[in-house]
Order: structure tokens, then sequence, then C-alpha cells
């Protein structure tokens, strides 16, 4: 069986993010089924909040270079999204703007439009401290991927009270939820495994 290779990072830059650890977990999960697995952290890929004026005169960002390069290079992707006035965070969302861009591959060859999400398969999560679990941005994130080329899997999984739900290792403390939160990782891997075939 071909290796997935597998992206995952958290839609958070909080230190210490609920959603962050969560997607530890689920990329455990990714391993565990057979993927490399790339975890990431948007704090280390600054950029600016996405700006046509800017692109146009200064190019694409250097993180955005890099988040690009790593989007081309994984094909499944597990994101931790938080909920942010039942949507999406503005980090996460100015990531996807930034690496939807097209500009030139790094062998000069043009980029085809969304090239960096076309046949990605994409395995969803949320944490939240409140009792809905982060599940109202969900939909709003399976919808902008879905509109990028990406395919977003029917697994996802929201954990509610997380601020209770983690023990100190950073694993849940309830084995059906940490069961659950990996199986979406190991989701993404089968299918891309499968696509690979």
């Amino acid at each position: 069986m071909p290796t997935a290779k597998v992206l995952a990072f958290a839609g958070s830059l909080r230190t210490g993010s609920f959603n962050k650890m969560l997607v530890r977990i689920a990329a455990q999960g990714a391993r565990d089924a057979g993927a490399e697995v790339t975890l990431i952290d948007l704090r280390d890929y600054a950029l600016p909040i996405f700006d046509e004026d800017l692109e146009k005169s200064d190019g694409l960002p250097a993180n955005g270079r890099r988040l690009k390069d790593l989007f081309l290079a994984h094909n499944g992707l597990i994101i931790s999204a938080p909920e942010y006035n039942s949507s999406i965070s503005a980090v996460l969302k100015n990531t996807i703007d930034w690496v939807s861009r097209p500009t030139n591959n790094p062998d000069g060859t043009p980029e085809r439009p969304l090239q960096c999400f076309e046949h990605k398969i994409a395995g969803l999560l949320a944490a939240s401290p409140g009792a809905l679990g982060g599940i109202r941005g969900l939909p709003e994130l399976r919808r902008i991927l879905g509109n990028i080329k990406v395919t977003v899997l029917p697994e996802q999984f929201a954990l509610m009270k997380a601020g209770d739900s983690f023990d100190a290792t950073g694993n849940l403390k309830d084995p059906k939820q940490q069961a659950s939160a990996k199986a979406v990782g190991a989701a993404v891997t089968r299918i891309v495994q499968k696509l690979q075939a």
C-alpha cells in the first residue's frame, strides 16, 4: 500500500490551544494507520491579512510559499478548527486564502488554479470549552474546502467541554473520545491509500 502523506494543523495560534492538542491525537491516528504525518503550527507561518494590492506589489509572502509547498507535498489534510462566533478563525481562513492564490511552482511552471487543494482528502475536528464542541464552525469549513476541490470526509469529531477533557499527557481522558479523534486521522489515511493504490 502506498504511504499516505498527511498534513495536520489547527486553525488556532494560542499556545495552549485545545485544537492543537486535539489535532495531535488525530495525527497519531493517521500515523497508526500507516501515514507519514507532518504536524505544523500556523504560528510558525505568520502571514499578513490577504490583500491583493500587497500580493501585487510584494508577491506571495515567504511563509505563503512554505505553506503552498507543504500542501503540494501532501495528499491528506487533518484540520482541527476552533469556532469563533459560529464560524472559523481568521487565521485559518487567511491561510486558505493565501495558499489558494496561483503562482509559479518551485520549478518555474505556472501553478494550476487551486493546485494546492485539488485531490486532497480532509478530515475535520473541533474543540471548544463550550457545550457544542465547536460544531457550528465545521459546516462553514466543509463548504469552503469543498468549493476549492478538497474532498472532505463525513467522519468528523467535535470535543465539547475541552478544558476538562485532556489528561496531563495531552490525551483525552475518555477512551471513546480518544478513539473518535484518532479515527478521523485513520479515515484520511485509509482513503488516501485507496486512491493511491
